[in-house]
């Protein structure tokens, strides 16, 4: 047992200036689960698990009833996902989630953002195969055998669980995402989780250097910049 978890999805600061980012950013994908699915939450567990994400980052009501409603009407934005990997500086790895409606402008706006930042884009599984795509719910706690128990009980299909620094960790394949998270409110519905999503955890992590890490920082902040880009995942870390 053990992935000594930290969450390396790289997060949009909540400063005035990114709000409008991380608003478009649940907007789009908000809408897309709910057009791809049902727009009703409680016929949509992916849909409404997103909701309460949106609404733990502080994302306005408003924001995300627009978005529901406007996955009702016919016709609307056709966008699809895409997933580009690379290398950055120090060695690291990168995975970027993209949602575009035009591939080609999305293509050319990351690669920028690599080569500027004196990074390089991998084809296809060159990356990907480095981290393991997992269902991740964390919580301040140090009840993980009671957890587990529940979970199995439940019939999840737990890989992995955690307890380090009065913190809980389960980890499971990314398909029992609905059914960890509908589990979990379950048995602790008076617990609320930290984190509770699909994300990629690295396998191995790589500590930068000194001189890394003004360019890392750089590529992350490029990213953050491309309108297309919805999560960006690493295995990077920066030393304190």
């Amino acid at each position: 047992m053990g992935r000594s978890f930290e969450n390396r999805k790289h997060s949009i600061a909540k400063t005035a200036a990114q709000k409008s980012k991380l608003y478009s950013k649940y907007g789009k994908q908000l809408y897309v689960c709910a057009k791809n699915g049902v727009a009703d939450p409680e016929a949509n567990p992916s849909l409404k698990n997103l909701i309460e994400k949106a609404k733990r980052e502080q994302v306005p009501a408003h924001v995300i009833e627009k978005a529901i409603e406007k996955a009702k009407g016919v016709g609307g934005e056709d966008y699809t996902p895409s997933r580009y990997e690379g290398y950055g500086p120090g060695g690291s790895s990168i995975i970027v989630d993209c949602l575009t409606d035009n591939p080609n402008r999305t293509i050319t706006d990351v690669r920028n953002c690599f080569t500027r930042a004196n990074a390089k884009l991998g084809a296809s599984g060159s990356v990907v195969c480095f981290f393991d795509h997992l269902a991740v719910l964390s919580f301040p706690g140090e009840n993980d055998d009671e957890v587990l128990e529940a979970m199995l009980e439940a019939g999840v299909d737990v890989e992995d669980v955690e307890c380090e620094n009065g913190r809980v960790t389960l980890f499971a394949p990314a398909s029992e995402f609905n059914n960890l998270s509908q589990a979990f409110q379950k048995s602790f519905p008076e617990i609320e989780p930290e984190v509770l999503e699909i994300t990629f955890v690295p396998q191995s992590n790589v500590t930068l250097e000194e001189e890394d890490i003004p360019g890392f920082e750089k590529l992350m902040e490029l990213l953050e910049d491309c309108g297309d880009v919805q999560d960006v995942y690493h295995n990077a870390i920066i030393p304190e």
